[in-house]
């Protein structure tokens, strides 16, 4: 700036119109860009808080849940937040063990450990009564509840399950039973219902 002033003391005056227009547009450039970066950071910092929850995968409440699952359709959505609603206490995984749930020695990589309640598997479908829960173990001894599995002997009929065809029923996985996901609990790039889940890691 005090070397463009030095500069106009050398000049005529009918050049100092132009040489203050060129200020003033550098200037105006200068705030254009300093408002781009500024954008720029407050998109970046918003991706990265979405990231960061992603990569976090839990999903503590229903607004979290809902931002991650945004594609399904309003009625799956609501049945999966009575999947939530319903197994909400279990995220203590006292409970879960009070209410019949059992460790059943089925741990897998991308999925969790999984504890069912035998005296819920018969021929139905109930969305607040899972046959199966799925956590995922940390390092610290705890049990995070990251999913929600439903289970119906193959003597019965594929279930209708959740609305729509989103939710594809399992009948070849080895046991005699009819099994789905819902990740409801831990978020799932691939998909609330598929089987696995890349964000999980057996502990």
């Amino acid at each position: 700036m005090k070397k463009l002033f030095n500069k106009l003391k050398g000049i005529n005056t009918k050049n100092v119109t132009g040489y203050l227009a060129l200020l003033l547009g550098t200037l105006l450039f200068m705030g254009c860009k300093k408002e781009a970066i500024n954008e720029t950071k407050n998109q970046v910092e918003l991706l990265s808080s979405k990231a960061s929850a992603v990569n976090s995968s839990s999903m503590k409440t229903d607004a979290e849940f809902m931002n991650m699952y945004s594609g399904l359709s309003k009625q799956t959505t609501l049945e999966l937040q009575q999947a939530r609603a319903a197994t909400a206490r279990y995220r203590n995984i006292e409970n879960a063990l009070k209410d019949g749930y059992t460790n059943i020695g089925v741990d897998v990589e991308n999925m969790g450990h999984h504890y069912m309640n035998p005296s819920l598997v018969d021929g139905t479908f109930d969305i607040r009564k899972p046959e199966i829960l799925v956590y995922n173990g940390h390092d610290d001894g705890t049990q995070e509840l990251v999913a929600v599995e439903y289970a119906v002997p193959l003597s019965a009929p594929m279930p209708e399950g959740f609305t729509g065809s989103a939710d594809v029923w399992n009948g070849t996985s080895g046991f005699p039973l009819w099994l789905v996901h819902a990740w409801v609990w831990a978020y799932n790039p691939d998909g609330v219902f598929n089987w696995t889940n890349p964000s999980v890691h057996l502990h």
